[in-house]
């Protein structure tokens, strides 16, 4: 029986590039990650014991925009709702934090076959593209995206 806790903004840059590897291989530099730690608006993780199972970030404006952003489940953890609670976790936050009886657009990108994922919680595709560009400047990779949204503020593909 899993033995899962859920916590708010204690996520580290050492936890958070653990955790990343065990999805996406090689993760990004420790000093970036902090950096990303310290500027996210939101960050939720779920334990068993003490081994760290999941993880997501939010960032935005806390008005109009919410982004999700680096949702993780440890593989061997897939398949038993964690995800689930990870984005139920998000929408709590959003629902506490938004500008009430207003629309607030939350928007996120996904590979094609976690697509089905998502669309549990309402989010649709659209024929938006996702455009990247990597900066090298002052030896630093910079990787910038644009993202295109229609009016109907459907998430991002």
């Amino acid at each position: 029986m899993l033995d899962l806790k859920i916590k708010y903004n204690e996520l580290t840059a050492e936890q958070f590039i653990e955790l990343w590897e065990t999805v996406w291989g090689d993760g990004p530099s420790l000093e970036q990650t902090r950096l990303a730690m310290k500027h996210t608006l939101f960050r939720v993780s779920i334990w068993d014991g003490d081994c760290i199972v999941a993880m997501a970030r939010m960032n935005g404006d806390m008005g109009l925009n919410y982004y999700i952003k680096d949702v993780v489940v440890r593989p061997e953890y897939q398949g038993k709702g964690i995800g689930r609670m990870l984005i139920d976790e998000l929408r709590r936050f959003i629902n506490n934090n938004g500008v009430k009886g207003t629309d607030i657009f939350v928007e996120l990108c996904a590979v094609p076959d976690k697509i089905p994922f998502y669309e549990k919680f309402g989010f649709e595709a659209n024929e938006a593209q996702r455009l990247k560009n990597f900066i090298m400047s002052s030896n630093i990779k910079f990787q910038f995206f644009y993202m295109r949204r229609t009016h109907s503020g459907q998430l991002c593909r």
